[in-house]
């Protein structure tokens, strides 16, 4: 399994609405993308000093390599990570990503 974990720097005019949309377009990639499971996102609630201005996060299991690969190509991926993007501070700056190996 592939945990897709991604971390966000949000502007601070984004609106909760605003985030929890990009959240529903990040859910609704499950219905679409075979071998896509849970997503789970979330604000930093680390009392640890150590987010580097991090806002938010969340996490994306995939079956594969191969299921997380097929989203990270897909039309709807990229539509609702144009949409991340543009809400966060700096744009890609805002952004960081990494990808474990569940159970390897």
């Amino acid at each position: 399994m592939i945990r897709h974990c991604v971390f966000a720097r949000f502007r601070n005019d984004v609106t909760d609405d605003e985030s929890a949309a990009i959240h529903a377009d990040l859910e609704a990639l499950r219905r679409v993308i075979d071998g896509m499971s849970k997503v789970e996102f979330s604000a930093n609630v680390s009392p640890e000093p150590f987010a580097r201005g991090f806002t938010h996060g969340f996490t994306i299991d995939f079956r594969d390599a191969a299921a997380r690969d097929a989203y990270l190509v897909h039309d709807d991926h990229s539509r609702a990570g144009g949409r991340l993007i543009a809400a966060l501070e700096g744009g890609t700056d805002g952004l960081m990503v990494f990808d474990l190996e569940i159970g390897a």
